[in-house]
């Protein structure tokens, strides 16, 4: 599946996540067609993967009514550089990925010049405002799912839609065996290993990384002998971590650039909702999911979304796999009691490990970097 002309594709991703979906898709759409040229906004992912960043997303990445207002001003910013972008370049496609709002807009400008537009990662039509899949049939051309439930929302407001498969089940692969990685870390593997993942956007550390903290000192006097590890995310810096590690008597030892090496040796973790909790699921590690926004944004929500469950895992298995703490119920008592059971009891802990094998095998073999290359080349490709 080749041809001779240099297709030019914009990507526009807002997000952490969406950065390294779209790294992916671009890897996959490069080995199919060399020539291909990519630019836009993202982040580290993708400019490492040949993506000639743009617009750096790395400010913009922000949950909520509240924070996005208070970032009216750069996202502003960034979607008229990007307007600009698609006026200036007239790319043969654009991809949004994830990044809801904002891409909405884009994709809506991007129609009105005449420019094709595929979607990626739908907006989670399915737990809120699922009137909105109308208004974006009439700004795309394409929307590429990830989970396959999500078709039938699409199909049934006759939306062009393709389930390409979840991306995180090609990429959710650690290079070492986990004993590897426990001597790697200097990580006893007689003792329990915590893992404490606050997100990747600064609010999210801010509001959870300290009552994270709070929890492990509850469960280290609990469970004398446990390790914790933290995970940190490409977007985080180590300034923003150590103002709030240099401030606890924990022993966390941080682990950089190797996710999934490092999620494979924890027996638990404490994550923030997101795409980490599916990747964490993947793995196969019970965890405790924990939310936490602004009042404002919480309460909206509350009126807004019309799903059980927040937790990736909870959301594809239909029912409650991760105990997930809400906004107030994300306090450190309820965090590491949760944490306590899954070290504690071992029925508890194999039921939920059962659960996360039936998730894995829902989303089957995975290819979803790959389908989506595939899908963007026909799109490209067709008259």
């Amino acid at each position: 599946m080749t041809t001779t002309r240099p297709f030019k594709v914009i990507f526009s991703a807002g997000e952490s996540s969406g950065d390294r979906h779209a790294a992916h898709m671009f890897l996959e759409l490069k080995s199919l067609h060399p020539d291909i040229e990519g630019l836009g906004m993202g982040g580290a992912a993708m400019r490492e993967a040949g993506i000639d960043i743009r617009c750096d997303s790395s400010n913009i990445g922000v949950i909520g009514v509240v924070e996005v207002l208070k970032h009216y001003r750069e996202i502003r910013q960034a979607l008229k550089q990007m307007q600009r972008l698609l006026v200036d370049e007239r790319p043969d496609l654009l991809v949004c990925v994830d990044y809801k709002e904002f891409n909405f807009k884009l994709a809506k400008f991007a129609k009105s010049i005449g420019v094709k537009v595929l979607f990626y990662v739908s907006p989670q039509v399915w737990a809120w405002r699922p009137g909105r899949v109308k208004q974006y049939g009439q700004v795309i051309d394409k929307m590429a799912v990830i989970f396959p439930f999500e078709t039938a929302y699409y199909e049934a407001e006759n939306v062009p839609v393709s389930y390409v498969g979840h991306p995180s089940i090609d990429k959710v692969h650690p290079r070492y065996t986990k004993h590897e990685d426990l001597d790697r870390f200097g990580l006893d593997g007689e003792r329990p290993v915590i893992g404490l993942m606050p997100g990747s956007r600064k609010q999210e550390i801010e509001r959870l990384l300290p009552v994270m903290l709070d929890a492990a000192s509850i469960v280290l006097s609990l469970v004398p002998g446990a390790q914790f590890i933290l995970p940190q995310a490409q977007s985080v810096s180590d300034e923003l971590l150590r103002s709030y590690l240099d401030r606890s008597e924990l022993a966390i030892k941080v682990i950089k650039n190797e996710t999934y090496d490092a999620v494979q040796c924890c027996t638990a973790i404490m994550t923030s909702s997101g795409t980490a909790t599916l990747e964490i699921a993947l793995l196969q590690v019970p965890m405790v999911i924990v939310y936490k926004l602004s009042e404002l944004t919480y309460w909206l929500g509350r009126l807004l979304v019309k799903t059980p469950f927040i937790g990736l895992p909870n959301i594809v298995a239909g029912k409650a796999v991760a105990k997930e703490l809400i906004q107030h119920q994300a306090n450190a008592k309820n965090m590491a009691d949760e944490i306590v059971k899954l070290l504690s009891d071992r029925a508890y802990y194999d039921a939920v490990k059962s659960d996360l094998i039936a998730i894995k095998n829902t989303l089957g073999s995975g290819e979803g970097s790959k389908n989506m290359a595939i899908l963007a080349l026909e799109m490209l490709t067709e008259k």
